[in-house]
């Protein structure tokens, strides 16, 4: 078998969304006392936030370690996966970055704090999105890259076989 290079030249990605993560949360969680708000935009707070849970504050009962090992589970696997297949697979090599990078993002809050500090707050009147971090912001565009890469990938094989 010859030597195929692999997708690991993309954690430097991850790394810059870990570092992004965790100096955001600092200045929050050093700058505003938890719940404080800052209004930002009529649509938009900086509002310190601890989330126990997981996204939308789900199993918000569950003990850190849970969410700990799930998210070192995660990452292991991504990086098993960036190891293991080409370089010319790179929207799916982004995409799994930007999840690695925020899955550890929140798993150093976790393992530190006990907790996530989220404090991106939109809302519209009375109704208000679930507060939020970078690293859930990267999580989300991983799985969105993750869905249109399958789409593109199933169009691309689809194409292959009609020809």
């Amino acid at each position: 078998m010859a030597f195929r290079p692999s997708n690991v030249h993309w954690l430097w990605m991850s790394a810059a969304i870990i570092l992004l993560d965790q100096v955001t949360k600092q200045l929050v969680f050093r700058s505003l006392l938890q719940y404080e708000r800052v209004e930002l935009l009529p649509i938009l707070n900086l509002t310190h936030l601890h989330n126990t849970g997981a996204a939308f504050s789900m199993f918000a009962d569950f003990p850190p370690w849970v969410f700990i090992l799930l998210g070192v589970g995660v990452s292991i696997w991504i990086l098993w996966w960036l190891r293991r297949h080409p370089r010319d697979e790179r929207l799916l090599a982004v995409a799994l970055c930007l999840v690695l990078g925020g899955a550890l993002g929140n798993v150093i809050d976790r393992a530190t704090r006990g907790y996530v500090v989220d404090f991106i707050d939109f809302h519209w009147g009375g109704w208000h999105y679930p507060a939020f971090n970078v690293a859930d912001m990267a999580i989300t565009l991983g799985a969105l890259l993750m869905v249109l890469d399958m789409f593109l990938s199933g169009r691309r094989t689809a194409n292959s076989s009609n020809a």
